[in-house]
């Protein structure tokens, strides 16, 4: 994975909360990168669940908020992330580019196939714990979107201590990339109102399973067009994925499917208690949008093969 290095990054659209403001950074990537390793900024614990939609909308009383998260203190921009070139030296401008050309697929994608404007989400970082519109939050729960105050939070720690550490990913640049680009697939859902068809909150057919497998086949849309999202002065973020990245995504994808999560706590796979499907399912749906990059293909809802 490369960026271009005369993209121009858009660092509002990222917040840093971590302690102490600058401190914290992603530092290196974990593998295939950058080079150095992540410092560690709260621990994951034993986490069961991961990359959580928190609390979805209809159990906030239907949205509302706004689109300002509340305030937690200490505050720092990402002033070192101007262009791709920082991105292909820093994992935290790396980041910040890789959200740039999330929204900017949506930008152009949302309205074309659904009709409607695509309205941007932040991104918070933070470390530890952090407040947000659908209450406190503490690293155990991995990276998530808010529907309430529109923001995707990440722990940076989770990529090493949780998606390569307990759950043994292989990490990498994009698999960062495709956690991302799943947490915007929410938001990406909520902009649809497909939030409020989840009924049943668990179970290998449960609503819940089918909205974070159509969060990995949205994430699956952006990784088929990356290399062709454009800032404003027209350069692409992304200038080539190889192989070896869609490779290292879908292996993420699969480590943070219920059957391995499962495997891994307790020896036992139970789909009564799924809620973000398995492995496969999620390595699939993340591939279909990859090959067919439409709404339409990834309508999880509709299907009766998840």
């Amino acid at each position: 994975m490369r960026y271009n290095p005369r993209a121009r990054l858009d660092r509002s659209q990222v917040e840093n909360r971590r302690g102490g403001g600058g401190g914290g950074g992603l530092g290196g990537y974990p593998d295939g990168g950058g080079g150095g390793g992540l410092r560690v900024g709260g621990g994951i614990g034993g986490l069961v669940v991961v990359v959580l939609v928190v609390l979805l909308s209809q159990f906030m009383g239907g949205g509302g908020g706004g689109d300002t998260a509340p305030d937690t203190g200490t505050s720092s921009s990402f002033d070192q992330c101007r262009s791709g070139a920082d991105a292909n030296t820093n994992a935290d401008c790396a980041l910040v580019a890789d959200v740039n050309s999330v929204q900017g697929y949506w930008e152009q994608a949302l309205p074309r196939q659904a009709g409607i404007r695509y309205d941007p989400a932040r991104t918070r970082v933070f470390t530890g714990q952090t407040q947000t519109g659908c209450g406190g939050a503490t690293s155990d729960v991995g990276p998530f979107y808010c529907p309430v105050d529109k923001y995707v939070y990440l722990d940076t720690t989770f990529f090493r201590d949780m998606l390569q550490g307990q759950l043994g990913a292989k990490g990498g640049p994009f698999s960062v990339a495709y956690v991302l680009a799943h947490e915007y697939g929410h938001h990406v859902q909520d902009l649809l109102g497909t939030m409020g068809k989840v009924r049943s909150q668990q179970g290998a057919g449960s609503d819940a399973v089918r909205l974070e497998l159509q969060a990995d086949c949205y994430a699956g849309m952006w990784a088929k067009y990356a290399t062709t999202v454009r800032d404003e002065d027209g350069q692409v973020y992304i200038q080539d994925l190889t192989q070896d990245d869609i490779s290292r995504a879908l292996d993420a994808a699969a480590a943070v499917g219920d059957d391995r999560i499962q495997r891994r706590s307790s020896g036992r796979v139970n789909p009564e208690q799924w809620t973000h499907g398995s492995a496969e399912q999620r390595m699939r749906w993340f591939t279909t949008g990859l090959q067919q990059g439409t709404l339409e293909a990834c309508d999880t809802f509709s299907t009766r093969q998840l």
